[in-house]
């Protein structure tokens, strides 16, 4: 990334004028002074700190639920939830973090929020249930990116959400629509090439 002459320069500064340096590049990236912390200060593990954010997800959407308004209100609820496991793996590289706390906001959505989506006119869920099936998609991607000797961990939770999507007739719409086979959910058995199937449904203008 860097050429041979840029590194010597960077190696031959003082100490004084790296830690200058230093401090003002993590002013402007806040993911990387927030990894650096976790790497060298925090004392928290990956493993609590997952913990501690499935508690924070658990809470972040029932109160959502307390204060339903939409299921677009729920989508935006949704993608914040999102940013927050995002962040999360941005900064601890949680790969295991990442699969079980999609996992679980999705399940938690569909289970607590049901009476609401299922209220709701079907066009008015669309956008919802899109990100849902996207969602899914992410999960088996990230599980099959993994050793699959982990697919034990995930095989109740993923079976969880496979019942879900049959229990809501317009969810499984759209996973068919959209190529998501939801028995690959509920048997927690993932095609050899879904990164190829997903690309190319994403490239048919699926997904979106």
């Amino acid at each position: 990334m860097f050429d041979k002459e840029f590194k010597t320069a960077i190696h031959n500064l003082s100490d004084v004028e790296k830690d200058k340096l230093i401090l003002r590049l993590l002013r402007k990236d806040l993911d990387l002074a927030n990894r650096l912390y976790f790497e060298l200060v925090d004392t928290e593990t990956v493993e609590q700190k997952r913990e501690k954010l499935a508690k924070i997800i658990s809470k972040k959407i029932k109160h959502a639920n307390e204060r339903f308004y939409s299921v677009g209100y729920l989508l935006m609820d949704i993608r914040y939830i999102s940013g927050d496991i995002n962040e999360h793996v941005r900064i601890t590289k949680d790969k295991l973090g990442e699969i079980s706390l999609n996992l679980q906001m999705l399940i938690e959505v569909l289970t607590i929020n049901r009476m609401y989506i299922l209220a709701a006119k079907p066009n008015n869920c669309i956008k919802f249930y899109t990100y849902i099936v996207a969602r899914a998609f992410k999960i088996l991607l990230l599980i099959k990116a993994i050793d699959e000797d982990y697919l034990i961990e995930f095989k109740e939770d993923l079976e969880t959400l496979g019942n879900l999507f049959l229990s809501y007739e317009h969810l499984m719409k759209h996973a068919i629509y959209n190529g998501l086979d939801v028995n690959w959910l509920l048997e927690a058995e993932i095609p050899q090439n879904i990164v190829a199937i997903h690309k190319e449904i994403r490239a048919n203008g699926f997904l979106k």
